[in-house]
């Protein structure tokens, strides 16, 4: 994998850890998340006039996309209300590219190398690792973050591909983007009540531009890069943003770090080498 992919989804993953850390500060993690995913749409509008549309082609993948980004973003307040982050997001993160390596040969004829393949793995387990500090947890838990690692799995596929038959990456994300928050507002809508969404839309609408300007750019980088190297290696790579996320829990919300955290940096770490070299 060239150096100046590597760099710039690192840059995505820290992106991807902060938007990540906005939401875990919010007081309502189910809307918040829905104000990410609206900003995400707000920062994407200005640059549409630019940029050449997606091909024909691509407009289905878009629209699976925004139902996967849906069924994502449900998926990931259930699993925090029924565990522990610790627990949640590991799997969550870790799975994911695993699922991808393991059917990426079948299912986009992308044949790993013996190092980038092990880079992938090395970087998954060192996710997976940090589930072991977690002390609080459930089956349901568990069952909804390996739900939700085959739904991360399912929407890179869909975007990788989407992205490469775009004929611009940069033009597919920002399309991508719009759908999914009309669908997250119009279900809490319905669920909770348009004048509660309204309320909490009032008083919190600059985390949602903060944050989903920082999400939209770390998925614009990473579906960028699925363009110049396979979608296995850069998905593995994306997930070194829990190395950020560890140096936010212990900087900006005074965490304390088990053994674990830190086996876990150092083996990710140890994988993103490995991929670089591969």
């Amino acid at each position: 994998m060239p150096l100046d992919v590597i760099l710039l989804v690192l840059f995505g993953a820290l992106l991807h850890a902060t938007w990540n850390a906005i939401v875990k500060a919010g007081s309502d993690k189910s809307l918040d998340a829905a104000l990410i995913s609206a900003g995400g749409a707000v920062s994407a509008l200005p640059f549409l006039p630019f940029l050449p549309l997606p091909q024909a082609s691509a407009w289905p993948f878009i629209g699976a996309s925004a139902i996967l980004q849906f069924a994502y973003f449900q998926l990931v307040a259930a699993a925090y209300r029924a565990g522990d982050i610790g627990l949640v997001y590991p799997l969550m993160r870790g799975c994911a590219p695993l699922l991808i390596a393991a059917t990426s040969g079948f299912i986009l004829k992308e044949n790993l190398s013996g190092g980038a393949l092990a880079g992938t793995m090395t970087i998954s387990a060192g996710v997976l690792t940090l589930a072991l500090e977690a002390r609080h947890g459930s089956s349901r838990a568990v069952m909804l973050s390996l739900a939700n690692a085959c739904v991360i799995a399912s929407y890179t596929y869909v975007d990788g591909i989407g992205a490469r038959i775009s004929g611009n990456a940069v033009s597919y994300t920002l399309w991508m983007s719009l759908l999914p928050p009309v669908l997250l507002f119009s279900w809490a809508a319905s669920q909770r009540g348009a004048v509660a969404v309204a309320r909490h839309v009032r008083h919190n609408w600059w985390r949602g531009l903060i944050g989903g300007a920082g999400s939209i750019a770390s998925y614009g980088l990473a579906l960028w890069a699925m363009t110049k190297a396979p979608v296995a290696t850069v998905a593995a790579l994306r997930e070194t943003a829990i190395l950020f996320a560890l140096v936010i829990s212990i900087t900006v919300f005074k965490e304390k770090a088990s053994i674990w955290r830190y086996v876990a940096g150092v083996v990710i770490a140890i994988g993103g080498l490995v991929l670089k070299l591969a």
